[in-house]
């Protein structure tokens, strides 16, 4: 990982058409601008995290899930 020290008002330039920008520094946190193409894919990775946990669990039902799935099939056949 490449770590910078960046001021206010500075940015930092990924290829050739990405651009970060420092907008504004906080107490609690600080503001960046990504300039980048419509193209490039740009997440939260916090988000991200949390779309795959929660597509995780719904490729993997629980256990009680498949159990009550079962059964309203079983009675559906009657």
């Amino acid at each position: 990982m490449l770590v910078l020290s960046r001021r206010v008002g500075e940015s930092v330039v990924i290829g050739d058409d990405i651009t970060i920008t420092i907008l504004e520094v906080r107490s609690d946190g600080i503001r960046v601008g990504i300039d980048a193409p419509r193209s490039v894919a740009v997440h939260r990775a916090e988000l991200l995290v949390e779309l795959e946990a929660s597509n995780r669990d719904a490729a993997s039902p629980s256990d009680a899930k498949i159990s009550s799935l079962a059964e309203e099939l079983r009675r559906r056949k009657r």
